[in-house]
């Protein structure tokens, strides 16, 4: 029993390591040095926000799962109209719930890190306005603006545990539902069809 089991933990170890040395890993370094290409990637991380990340996503899968669903050979026709509604039904909701939480999350954050300038006399919620200010004697403003998207997106990370359970997954079942009693209606020349 211990051989076998030493047996398994060496073939799995083998595997990660090949894994690592085809992507990288200890043995191997990749180093990008065009200039052109440290800028593009800088130019990424300085500008495209998490919600702008999340639709991007959101995009790119709703142009190539339900294309890969679609082309399924396992699955019959009757029961691939129903996994590609409920792919596109999925990313639909999930990238929508998505961009709008990272966005209010990072603005509620953008709220809760005002600058001590910024406050005006007469000004409510003085102390919520700075609760998460980085305590520094100088603040840099691009650093900041990195601190408040990187707080927003943990916060966001936080919220969406929950929201996946509350509103995403039975939104997706809603959502799904309607495509398919659609897509029934549709075949049946618009006869009621029976929602399942």
């Amino acid at each position: 029993m211990v051989s076998s089991v030493s047996s398994v933990r060496s073939i799995v170890n083998n595997l990660r390591q090949l894994s690592l040395d085809a992507f990288g890993g200890p043995k191997k370094v990749f180093t990008i040095s065009n200039p052109k290409t440290i800028e593009r990637i800088k130019w990424i991380g300085r500008e495209i926000s998490s919600p702008e990340n999340r639709l991007i996503l959101g995009a790119t899968a709703l142009m190539s799962q339900p294309f890969i669903d679609a082309h399924n050979p396992t699955l019959d026709d009757e029961v691939k109209g129903v996994v590609i509604a409920r792919t596109i039904a999925k990313i639909l909701v999930g990238t929508t719930t998505g961009v709008i939480i990272r966005k209010g999350c990072i603005k509620a954050i953008d709220y809760m890190t005002t600058m001590p300038e910024q406050i005006k006399e007469g000004m409510k919620h003085v102390k919520l306005r700075q609760l998460l200010l980085p305590v520094a004697e100088k603040i840099d403003p691009q650093k900041l603006s990195q601190y408040k998207n990187t707080m927003g997106t943990l916060l966001a990370l936080g919220v969406m545990v929950f929201t996946n359970f509350l509103i995403d997954a039975p939104l997706t079942q809603v959502l799904t539902n309607v495509m398919v009693k659609a897509k029934y209606n549709k075949q049946n020349g618009g006869k009621n069809a029976k929602s399942e």
